[in-house]
């Protein structure tokens, strides 16, 4: 089988890689992590964060929207995942050039959060929405449920809640983010008496480490935020997927975020929601009241992280946290492999 793939985050990447391992006898092109084949581009030709960075990448994404037109007519099927500020338009050029292809969009656009109006047009222009959070059909007529990554990428659990000599700090996977929260995590990791884990992304070299990340001496490193997670009693976590996979894993948390001032102006002008973490986002529309604590802008403080971490009823935290996994169910692979070989 051929496929054209269209990932243009790490944890689309992440989240594919089960599939892919599933799958057999198949051929990839596209945009997709190099460790997967030979792309047209890699995935890291669009890392960009916020709506401010997306702004230089606008002529590359059209140059390569018409040469993933080209490749469409080589393939059996187009899978697309997240990333609809460049998968929409994608989906909508494919399907006027060569109608016949058959595209999958798995992990939708928020449309929950925001830009409501992008359901007409996933549905118009995709043949198969795979949706990977169960609230999602409200929203979309054509959705399917495929299940959540995380439960097929996670492969142990807390049993209970056990205090440890570990907290683990995970600043984001993107420059701008770590640079703002650094400096408040190494404050904060110098008043907790305890052995202190610094999670970086698994694609950084040692010489971006240092650039970015400054004097991290007092840190012990890891690239495995699983097993970070299980060792550690708390995590302090910036906005993202590793707040769900803490979530989900049992550890309690704190999320901690610091945008550019126009992406949050922007964020707080146009998206609808009362939290921004995903285990938070999933309690609210089961009507749970929220997992964990968020803290955002002005608000991420040395002192507050602080008080938030003693503050917390951590064995509390783990029960609750097993509610996660009734809601989500079932891991996506499966799922997803049925639809990619029907």
């Amino acid at each position: 089988m051929k496929l054209l793939l269209s990932i243009l985050e790490p944890s689309g990447n992440l989240h594919v890689e089960p599939i892919l391992d599933a799958l057999e006898n198949y051929e990839l092109f596209g945009i997709f992590d190099e460790k997967f084949g030979k792309p047209l581009l890699p995935s890291s030709a669009f890392s960009i964060m916020g709506f401010v960075d997306a702004i230089p990448k606008i002529r590359l994404a059209k140059k390569t929207i018409k040469e993933m037109v080209q490749l469409s007519f080589k393939v059996d099927k187009v899978l697309l995942i997240d990333s609809p500020a460049f998968n929409l338009p994608l989906a909508k050029a494919i399907k006027e050039a060569n109608p016949k292809v058959q595209i999958i969009y798995y992990i939708l656009p928020q449309v929950w959060a925001w830009k409501a109006k992008r359901v007409a047009k996933v549905e118009k222009y995709c043949d198969v929405l795979a949706s990977i959070l169960p609230f999602e059909q409200q929203f979309y007529n054509k959705a399917t449920y495929v299940g959540h990554p995380l439960l097929d990428e996670i492969s142990k659990y807390k049993d209970s809640y056990q205090p440890s000599e570990y907290i683990c700090y995970l600043p984001g996977s993107r420059k701008s983010e770590i640079q703002k929260l650094m400096p408040i995590y190494k404050e904060v990791a110098k008043k907790i008496a305890k052995k202190n884990i610094l999670v970086i992304p698994p694609h950084f070299s040692d010489e971006k480490i240092e650039e970015i990340y400054g004097d991290i001496s007092e840190f012990e490193i890891s690239k495995d935020t699983h097993e970070s997670f299980l060792k550690s009693e708390f995590a302090f976590v910036c906005s993202g997927t590793a707040t769900l996979e803490a979530s989900l894993i049992g550890v309690p948390l704190v999320l901690a975020y610091k945008a550019k001032a126009l992406d949050a102006f922007i964020a707080r002008r146009f998206v609808k929601l009362s939290h921004v973490g995903l285990a938070n986002i999933i309690f609210d529309f089961a009507k749970i009241e929220p997992l964990h604590v968020e803290l955002l802008q002005d608000d991420v403080t040395v002192e507050n992280l602080l008080k938030e971490y003693k503050k917390i009823d951590k064995k509390e935290f783990f029960e609750n946290s097993k509610k996660l996994h009734k809601l989500l169910k079932y891991g996506s692979r499966d799922s997803m492999i049925k639809l990619i070989r029907n």
